[in-house]
């Protein structure tokens, strides 16, 4: 690239550095402030923190399952059908996120707490004496996690659905293929891409989620960046929440790395 065509990148490299590589290594260095690796002992070291993470890691696995079996068929049925229905799945796809995180959030909070509206709504129709403990509970996380995270799955389906040229499928149906014949030797491997896409957006957001697992779980459901965040604000132990951080983004890296690189084996094959 020559010098005149760096310039125009100057900004967006600037604001990288200032706003995502300098916090990260300030991170590490906090991490490593004592020139000692204590702080990375004490986290990998001690099962309270090991099953922290499993059951983060255990959240963002269901989450992005729930949104994967969710989104290709809402996707699907984006592409495929008229452009006025297209039109209205679109509207009600980007709806969520016209609206902030924390209100969806509420929302939810709204929706089961003891006296919500599922509660209520059971309890006055006769199937229910007593309110559910549906708030506070890693079903109350799942549900509102994927609320926030399924447009970002539904997006990649939808885009590599769009580039699959409709007479592929036809010329199959014409053929005698059967609908599932169809769906497997058409449509999932011309859609691989916008899956994995979709799987590595969702996975990779939903480890370091915080609000709405620290709001709808109410504390009994807790996640890596919980910890994280638990650690500055109650403790001020900024090495040992440093060191978490750092945890965090390797293993959020190295999922990345592993999905990319079994995308682009399968991609060789």
């Amino acid at each position: 690239m020559s010098i005149r065509g760096f310039w125009p990148a100057l900004p967006a490299l600037i604001l990288l550095l200032v706003f995502f590589l300098f916090p990260v290594v300030r991170m590490l260095g906090f991490s490593v402030e004592a020139g000692t690796l204590d702080w990375y002992a004490k986290a990998l070291g001690e099962g309270l923190y090991l099953q922290v993470f499993w059951n983060t890691f255990e959240i963002a696995l269901l989450v992005t399952a729930i949104c994967l079996l969710l989104g290709y068929p809402l996707g699907f049925l984006i592409a495929t059908t008229t452009p006025l229905w297209a039109t209205l799945g679109f509207i009600f796809v980007l709806l969520p996120l016209w609206t902030s995180v924390l209100v969806r959030t509420y929302a939810w909070m709204v929706l089961l707490g003891r006296n919500g509206i599922i509660n209520r709504m059971l309890i006055d129709s006769g199937l229910l004496d007593t309110p559910l403990s549906l708030l506070n509970s890693r079903l109350a996380v799942i549900l509102g996690m994927v609320h926030v995270m399924l447009p970002f799955m539904i997006l990649p389906i939808y885009s590599a659905l769009t580039r699959i040229d409709p007479d592929l499928p036809k010329a199959a149906r014409g053929l005698g293929a059967s609908a599932a014949r169809i769906f497997t030797t058409i449509y999932l491997p011309l859609t691989l891409r916008g899956i994995i896409a979709g799987v590595m957006l969702v996975f990779v957001v939903s480890l370091g989620f915080y609000i709405t697992p620290a709001l709808l779980g109410g504390g009994k459901v807790m996640m890596f960046a919980m910890v994280i965040e638990q650690q500055v604000r109650e403790f001020l132990a900024w090495n040992f929440a440093g060191a978490l951080s750092v945890i965090l983004l390797a293993v959020t890296l190295m999922m990345f790395w592993l999905l990319n690189k079994g995308v682009a084996r399968h991609l060789r094959d």
